[in-house]
């Protein structure tokens, strides 16, 4: 299955791509495509404030109408418009430089739309970890049901955030499946990144554990239970974490990032695509690097080769064999080297499947599903 490529360039569509598999509607994001094809032209980067103002356009409308709906008591026709209305928001905030003008602004509104359609009975709630500096903002989905359930904690990659994790229906999926899923903005991404000014830690066990010890705390989880997985760059966060925190009971990756490093070197010799615009910009600001030399050292330390034998629990890697961005060998890399998991297995997704682009952006279904019925098999969920 293709990447739908309304623009001219790999960037902007992996963005429209998102947003379409995060519960975009086709008509919307037409309406909000058309008036920039000329501007995609540009190149990636330099036509990103007119994708702003045309994505920020339509949530701001959308907004509006959620206001009609609410005054009129139809509570879930107002959360349907606001999660659309923050997903425009997000998509529109995400492809700005740092320090772009609006673009914090931005960022608000579309949390402030996420939040309130959270208290329009959604089954999410709003939590706070605690870490030993600052906060890591999470989404705390329950499984419905008596009892201690299983939960998996669910990691960004580079440039998501919690909002976008949820989007991607895992959490919906896993509910069904009787597992509890906790959605993080970890160091480098989502709010820490933007409101605490927290940096990417390469020693994701670090975060990774506070999670479980928040976890460990809820009369609703089994401490026994508990499982990891991570998305794109959370595909390097996760099988680290897993490695170092043993209380994980099982993990998962949707793409495999073995070698994350070894990417920088790729991309600075303009090898694969980049996920976001302004991507220098981007992965300096994210590991507060003062230069590219600050932040190739930061980063020097991304390679999981030599850790992957400490795993010694189930574990899941996926990878699309059509990925632009991450090598599907690194996916090979990561299998290889699960040398003591005790159940370890590989899934390449082909175009047989779906879900063959970067984590699935152009069809997410196959990898949900998967990885759901992965964390019920090796958890103790319901797979049916």
């Amino acid at each position: 299955m293709a990447l739908y490529s309304p623009f001219k360039n790999y960037i902007w569509n992996l963005s429209v791509a998102i947003a379409m598999e995060s519960g975009g509607q086709v008509g919307e994001i037409v309406d909000m495509c058309q008036p920039i094809l000329d501007a995609a032209n540009e190149g990636a980067d330099a036509g990103t404030p007119a994708f702003m103002r045309e994505w920020a356009k339509m949530g701001e409308k959308l907004l509006a109408l959620a206001d009609e709906d609410a005054a009129k008591g139809r509570a879930f026709s107002a959360s349907n418009k606001l999660e659309r209305a923050s997903l425009y928001l997000f998509t529109a905030e995400r492809m700005q430089g740092h320090g772009h003008p609006g673009r914090t602004e931005t960022f608000a509104k579309a949390r402030e739309a996420f939040d309130r359609s959270t208290r329009l009975r959604i089954n999410r709630e709003r939590v706070e970890i605690p870490l030993d500096t600052g906060t890591m903002p999470a989404l705390w989905t329950r499984a419905p049901g008596d009892g201690a359930m299983p939960a998996v904690v669910f990691c960004n990659g580079l440039d998501s955030c919690k909002e976008l994790l949820y989007w991607t229906r895992l959490p919906e999926e896993l509910a069904r499946r009787g597992i509890s899923t906790l959605c993080v903005d970890q160091p480098g991404s989502g709010e820490a990144l933007r409101l605490q000014g927290l940096p990417v830690d390469p020693h994701s066990e670090s975060w990774a554990s506070k999670a479980v010890d928040w976890l460990e705390g809820r009369d609703e989880v089994d401490a026994n239970r508990i499982g990891m997985t991570g998305i794109s760059l959370g595909g390097h966060f996760a099988p680290r974490a897993v490695a170092y925190e043993p209380r994980f009971a099982s993990g998962a990756v949707w793409g495999a990032n073995h070698n994350w490093r070894e990417v920088q070197d790729k991309r600075m010799q303009r090898e694969g695509e980049n996920p976001v615009p302004h991507y220098w910009a981007h992965v300096h600001w994210a590991f507060g690097a003062e230069d590219q030399e600050d932040f190739l050292e930061k980063s020097s330390g991304m390679n999981l080769n030599g850790h992957m034998d400490r795993i010694t629990v189930p574990f899941l890697v996926t990878h699309g064999a059509n990925d632009r961005q991450i090598s599907p060998t690194y996916a090979d890399d990561l299998y290889e080297q699960l040398v003591n998991s005790p159940r370890r297995e590989k899934v390449i997704f082909t175009e047989r499947e779906g879900g063959v682009e970067h984590v699935g952006a152009d069809n997410m279904a196959y990898g949900r599903d998967l990885l759901s019925d992965w964390f019920a098999e090796t958890l103790g969920g319901q797979a049916g």
